[in-house]
């Protein structure tokens, strides 16, 4: 068994480590064996309660101080994450899976929101201006929209905690987190770098549970919300969508995406497949900006396909904390069941395994790297998230429009990614393809200065940048004559 580091596993109510009032606990364990590797706290309604009561509590304060004193603490949360790396990504790779590798560029990302937010915390600007039939003076001012619920998922247990917390902390906020069960614990460190950052109690509140349905619910129902930031399954957004409307809550979404990855005929190979493994295999492909289906132009789809699968070939597959392993475990045996689902529906329509395609024997839930070839457009694997390891390739013949409209033919729409030697055409196209964020000649485009976030069936709002902090802000008129 793999030591964890040390790592808190009760409630983090109102500044204070609290055992939940049920007694409860739950199991958390290490996916590449089956491990339990700590048990945490289980949180009820009660304790759902106190947490609301502890951020209603301290809103006023926290959103009458200063930009700068605000900013100044989110500055040290940064500094005492990236100075406690190592033990922060030997968490994530203990309660999700992934490789160490991996844990730490998510550690390092899931800083930065807190030093982006910082600089943000001191850039609400309003304005002034003349009415234009004149007489008055428009006045706009931004102001926190007071105490948010946020519910983050399992495969960034981290960066999609501190890609909320952040803004809502920069803009004056007081929030309840809920992070996922099956990796609670990368929220329940960071609740101690805040308090020792100079957090104040009552500001961030942190509940586990394995009762989640209700304990969101209640939160989403009690007057003193005013916002629910959620990432996670389009299924599970709209329920939230539903439940917030009761309060008219505000809903920024991350959900669901279905990310095409394009070549065009005359891209360079090499940097295709250096953008590919990282859109495929970043995270395992257990990510919504995953890159999920592959359309490559008839005259480069073979030597893209070949130096593809030469490199998945390549990745070695094993316990995460082992540094020589690219390739850990996915999160659960649901999630990997789904991912063999999709590779053996594609196989029975026509679809060849060029590598891969199998479970890996023994404990934990892995997964080989896999491409197939000759993908069917009828194949479930390009109309559903894959959340895995398996990179499905569609060779296009009918050119650029065929490879549009296969992209856009889907009801996500978050990521894209495209590969073109013509910058120009591939801005074009990227003006074209109905998704939130693309990325061209890249396999990269999570930034914490940059507006995060997808179209149709893929969400509401937008995380990072700017955006990300006025999401958490009620904007405020003023008519004012002098």
């Amino acid at each position: 068994m793999h030591q964890l580091p040390t790592c808190p596993t009760q409630l983090y109510i109102d500044g204070e480590w609290r055992q939940p009032q049920s007694g409860r606990r739950f199991d958390v364990t290490d996916p590449a064996t089956g491990e339990v590797i700590a048990q945490v706290a289980d949180g009820g309604l009660d304790d759902g309660q106190a947490a609301v009561d502890a951020a209603a509590a301290a809103l006023p304060d926290w959103s009458a101080t200063p930009p700068r004193t605000r900013a100044e603490v989110l500055r040290k949360v940064h500094a005492l994450m990236i100075e406690r790396l190592e033990p922060l990504a030997k968490i994530i790779t203990l309660e999700n899976g992934k490789p160490l590798a991996d844990s730490r560029a998510e550690v390092r990302y899931a800083a930065e929101f807190f030093r982006w937010y910082s600089e943000e915390a001191c850039r609400n600007l309003g304005s002034v201006s003349h009415a234009p039939a004149g007489g008055y003076r428009i006045l706009v001012q931004h102001q926190p929209i007071g105490v948010v619920v946020l519910v983050t998922p399992w495969n960034f247990p981290a960066a999609m905690g501190t890609r909320k917390i952040a803004p809502a902390l920069a803009a004056g906020c007081t929030v309840l987190v809920k992070p996922a069960g099956m990796t609670p614990l990368s929220m329940l460190v960071l609740a101690d770098l805040l308090a020792e950052a100079g957090v104040p109690k009552g500001v961030v509140n942190i509940v586990p549970t394995t009762k989640s349905g209700a304990l969101v619910d209640m939160w989403l129902h009690d007057p003193r919300v005013r916002l629910v930031s959620f990432t996670g399954s389009t299924e599970v957004g709209q329920k939230l969508i539903k439940s917030a409307a009761d309060q008219v809550l505000k809903t920024p979404m991350e959900l669901g995406g279905n990310a095409p990855f394009l070549v065009l005929d005359g891209a360079n190979v090499k940097d295709a497949v250096d953008g590919a493994m990282i859109a495929k295999m970043r995270n395992m492909g257990e990510a919504c900006t995953a890159a999920n289906r592959f359309y490559a132009g008839d005259g480069i789809c073979d030597a893209f396909t070949a130096e593809f699968v030469k490199r998945m070939q390549a990745l070695r597959i094993g316990h995460g904390l082992d540094e020589n392993h690219q390739v850990g475990s996915l999160v659960d045996e649901p999630t990997r069941q789904k991912v063999d689902e999709l590779v053996q529906d594609a196989v029975q329509r026509g679809a060849k395994i060029l590598c891969g395609g199998k479970k890996v024997p023994g404990p934990g839930h892995f997964y080989e790297p896999t491409v197939l070839g000759d993908v069917p457009l009828d194949a479930r694997i390009l109309k559903e998230e894959v959340f895995g390891p398996v990179a499905p390739i569609v060779r296009v013949k009918g050119g650029v429009e065929e490879m549009v409209k296969h992209a856009n033919d889907t009801e996500y729409g978050l990521t894209a990614y495209l590969y073109s030697a013509d910058l120009a055409q591939g801005l074009k196209l990227a003006e074209r393809l109905e998704f939130g964020m693309v990325a061209v000649n890249r396999g990269l485009v999570s930034d914490p200065a940059a507006p995060f976030g997808g179209v149709k069936q893929s969400g509401l709002g937008r995380e990072g940048a700017a955006e990300g902090m006025h999401e958490y802000m009620e904007t405020k008129y003023i008519a004012v004559t002098w």
